[in-house]
């Protein structure tokens, strides 16, 4: 039986406007299963090193155990908590080695060959769904404004430009445990479009912004397009920039295979 989808995706970072860059994405093909994807995002935190190596640490313990994953017996969503608390535990170890800070958010989402895609998310890089031009459904930060939000507190607006948006109440490598934040869709369709970025792409975006450009470009397109705008708007005081797009589209049709009888008659 042929795949109901096939995908097409890009990735793009920059360091914005800050020194250096501590944010990290990845977009891995599993080695021994066609269709298997993960996407995974980090923002790391603390001192000029240690947000770096606090994303590193992200990064190389999802693609230990993605590299392990088995879509035929292992649980999606199982793999993810793994990687979020394997992850938590070495940069809490990093941080005791070190005179830095190390914390990371991370936002991951995981697409097996059967079409199921799942989600895991801590801090406020942020993982979208749309479809069609719309938001299907997007992560709740796990934030001091987020938090006003849920209470109506204040709209979402507000929150974009209150004083103390950038205060995080979950992340990785604090002494606390992080928060999970999970999502499942059963089926990826024809039409749907996934998107990860950190915060220095969404702050400066609408959920209906987002969702024209991504329907509208291609995921490289809507990347370069994305970054470029977001760099516009901060006027010089943009934060560290990634994102992953995800587009899934109709499978191309079959050709038709040609015998040798075909041939008959062709000169």
């Amino acid at each position: 039986m042929s795949k109901s989808f096939r995908l097409t995706a890009s990735t793009g970072i920059h360091k914005g406007d800050r020194e250096y860059q501590q944010d990290q994405v990845a977009l891995i093909s599993h080695q021994r299963f066609n269709g298997c994807v993960l996407s995974v995002l980090a923002d790391g935190m603390g001192g000029r090193s240690g947000g770096r190596k606090a994303s590193d640490q992200v990064m190389m313990t999802a693609r230990q155990l993605f590299e392990r994953y088995s879509p035929d017996y292992d649980e999606a969503a199982t793999l993810l908590a793994h990687v979020v608390q394997e992850a938590h535990i070495v940069i809490r170890l990093t941080a005791i080695t070190s005179e830095e800070e190390p914390h990371s958010t991370i936002a991951a989402f995981l697409i097996n060959p059967r079409g199921d895609c799942h989600w895991v998310h801590v801090g406020d890089s942020r993982i979208y769904h749309f479809h069609g031009g719309q938001m299907v459904h997007r992560t709740s930060d796990h934030s001091y404004v987020q938090a006003l939000v849920d209470r109506g507190e204040l709209t979402e607006s507000e929150a974009n430009t209150h004083p103390h948006s950038n205060i995080l109440v979950g992340c990785l490598g604090t002494e606390s445990e992080p928060p999970l934040g999970t999502h499942l869709i059963a089926q990826v369709q024809p039409g749907d479009v996934l998107m990860a970025c950190s915060d220095g792409v969404w702050h400066y975006f609408s959920p209906e912004e987002l969702a024209a450009v991504v329907e509208a470009l291609t995921p490289r397109e809507a990347t370069e397009f994305l970054i470029e705008k977001a760099r516009d708007r901060a006027h010089g005081g943009g934060d560290n920039l990634s994102i992953v797009i995800v587009k899934i589209e109709a499978p191309l049709p079959e050709k038709k295979k040609m015998f040798f009888s075909d041939l008959q008659g062709i000169h």
